[in-house]
């Protein structure tokens, strides 16, 4: 019986020297990293005093061309992009140029061993109505991004609370985890973001995402970059929620609403692109729905003008039948029928909005 007790005693003790090797063999494990990552980091200063030191000794030294750190044009063809993808909205434009121009030039800085503008990542904040160009200017940073080497391939995925918070217990952090997957080494569009925290309930789903998504941002910022989107007053009171978002998001961006002038070059160009053509007395039709539309609830910018260019299309395509089927018609149909919309073709739009209370919720 003695022996037994001896022998679980001896097993126990086996057990702890066991353990306090392995302990000892992984705090000095522990040292080494410790020891070669100061060391490291002692020679990176050194490298960059040495450098620095050759570049102030001799402070009108070339450090590079613009054209060289734009990276063969890659940069301003993003930019000339934009120009065409996005009518009006030159606030927006001069912005994003701001922005393209102070990442050349933090290019050139870092190259020489200066600090760069901004060390804790480049996510940012795209505020606006709907409508207004915010996704499209994502993904032609995403292109500038990626032609600079911020981002390894400069993809966009868009996500919203849907996409990241779960229905039930245990389920929001895989969505969260695998959004962020899809999106690493390119940029995660969150849109209307202020949506992932609910103020009224404390056991909501999304404070979850939240965490996730600000470490990530903090430990991975190198390999993801975060554009979060929405109303610029909803975005505000998110971030005075989530101190902690706020401080990590550098770069803002407004995106303000278009001018009815734009709004109807959009229409031209939706348009266009689906091969129809405006009649002369369609165009002013186009002006006056924007502008009365615009005043009203829900206006969405480029949104609501495809809404009536899809209407009118739907009108044109009814007119025409109802034409060529009449009674006595001969039935032909021309290609001018088939491609040109007109004036009539907006009179129930207008209709519409002209009859219109301020508070109707309208297409």
């Amino acid at each position: 019986m003695a022996g037994d007790i001896n022998s679980g005693n001896y097993r126990k003790l086996s057990d702890a020297m066991i353990r306090a090797e392995k302990e000892a063999k992984r705090n000095e494990e522990e040292k080494k990293q410790r020891e070669m990552a100061e060391e490291l980091a002692r020679q990176a200063r050194a490298k960059k005093v040495a450098k620095l030191n050759s570049v102030m000794s001799t402070p009108k030294q070339t450090v590079g061309s613009a054209d060289e750190f734009s990276w063969d044009g890659g940069v301003q063809g993003a930019l000339d992009k934009l120009e065409t993808e996005l009518i009006g909205l030159k606030p927006v434009k001069s912005r994003v140029r701001e922005l393209a121009s102070m990442l050349v030039v933090d290019k050139m800085r870092q190259s020489i061993g200066l600090d760069p503008f901004i060390s804790d990542g480049l996510h940012m904040c795209f505020t606006g109505a709907p409508g207004t160009g915010k996704t499209t200017v994502a993904f032609r940073m995403g292109d500038i991004f990626k032609a600079m080497g911020y981002c390894r391939s400069g993809h966009v995925v868009l996500a919203t609370r849907d996409t990241l918070v779960g229905q039930y217990v245990g389920h929001t952090g895989p969505k969260t985890k695998e959004v962020i997957k899809q999106a690493m080494g390119g940029i995660l569009f969150i849109d209307e973001a202020y949506y992932l925290y609910n103020a009224g309930n404390d056991r909501d789903y999304g404070v979850e995402s939240i965490e996730i998504l600000l470490k990530v941002m903090e430990q991975r910022s190198s390999d993801l970059i975060v554009i979060f989107a929405g109303y610029k007053d909803r975005m505000d009171q998110f971030f005075s929620y989530i101190p902690g978002m706020q401080s990590r998001v550098n770069l803002h961006i407004d995106f303000p609403d278009m001018e009815p002038d734009d709004l109807v070059e959009v229409g031209k160009l939706m348009f266009n692109n689906m091969e129809y053509k405006l009649s002369p007395d369609a165009e002013p039709a186009l002006r006056e729905y924007v502008t009365l539309r615009k005043d009203k609830l829900f206006f969405s910018n480029a949104r609501s003008v495809r809404n009536a260019v899809d209407l009118a299309r739907m009108s044109a395509a009814n007119r025409v039948y109802e034409i060529a089927t009449a009674p006595g018609a001969t039935g032909v149909i021309t290609l001018d029928d088939l491609t040109e919309i007109k004036k009539e073709d907006f009179d129930g739009l207008l209709d519409l909005v002209r009859n219109a209370s301020d508070d109707a919720i309208l297409a």
